[in-house]
């Protein structure tokens, strides 16, 4: 299957300029780089977890603030996502779970439903932003936001438990990249709709 769900993304703007490599039915191997140290730990999660080979080259305006990067980022990310799983047919395309990092306990559940649609109920503990360049805490909802839009997914991501900002972060990506790996999975020939399309 190797090479088969495959993208290639270039995205290039007065404000950031992005390419992504992704690879569904790859091994986990990832090389990110976005300039913001928390957010590349993250999104290696999701290729690490999710067992696509992720390659991500992003260089924004982060003298401005992260915003745009992190942004961007996530919209090629979807992108790419999109390209790659193709028209959906096999797939298991529905996937949930509950994922915990120490005291940090998170539900993600995600539907490869072509209707992008987000639910982020994650009440973040007061923090001081994460990493240099700093990660604002607040992004990682809108990054989330702008990778189920783009890729035309629905997405719910709530906080069962937790104090710790960077564990309840990390908890959400790693369980959207868990979810995403049981979704895009190939378990028949059929598309996993009633109504014959995705």
């Amino acid at each position: 299957m190797s090479g088969t769900r495959t993208s290639t993304q270039v995205r290039s703007t007065k404000e950031t300029q992005i390419e992504i490599s992704l690879d569904l039915d790859g091994t986990g191997q990832t090389q990110i780089s976005t300039g913001l140290p928390f957010y590349d730990h993250m999104l290696d999660q999701i290729g690490r977890h999710g067992g696509f080979d992720l390659t991500i080259a992003a260089e924004g305006d982060l003298h401005i603030d992260s915003h745009h990067t992190v942004e961007d980022t996530a919209i090629v990310l979807g992108e790419a996502f999109a390209e790659a799983i193709g028209d959906k047919k096999g797939v298991r395309r529905f996937a949930s779970g509950l994922y915990p990092l120490d005291e940090a306990l998170v539900e993600v559940a995600l539907d490869l439903s072509g209707r992008p649609y987000f639910v982020w109920d994650v009440e973040m503990p007061e923090s001081i932003p994460l990493g240099n360049p700093p990660f604002d805490p607040q992004l990682a909802e809108h990054a989330m936001q702008s990778f189920a839009t783009s890729a035309g997914i629905t997405l719910h991501v709530n906080l069962k438990a937790g104090r710790n900002v960077h564990h309840i972060i990390e908890a959400s990506f790693k369980g959207l990249a868990r979810c995403l790996r049981d979704a895009v999975r190939i378990e028949s020939s059929e598309l996993p709709s009633t109504k014959g399309a995705l």
